[in-house]
């Protein structure tokens, strides 16, 4: 199974939208909107913000492995 890196992560407070790299290495657990400044964190359950605001799971999930 091919791991995308890619996610577009979606702010809940603006609605902005930005395409970034995940990291492989480490679990994202806070992510600032360029556009309005929020500090996002993940969701009760989700282990990081991708799994919370992006469009694709962060790479250990994909894996079907333990995130951070």
């Amino acid at each position: 199974m091919e791991v995308i890196l890619e996610s577009t992560i979606k702010c809940p407070n603006c609605g902005h939208e930005k395409t970034e790299e995940m990291p492989t290495d480490a679990c994202q657990f806070f992510y600032e909107c360029e556009n309005c400044k929020t500090v996002l964190k993940p969701k009760a359950g989700d282990c990081c913000v991708y799994c919370s605001y992006g469009t694709v799971d962060c790479p250990p999930i994909q894996q079907n492995k333990d995130c951070c």
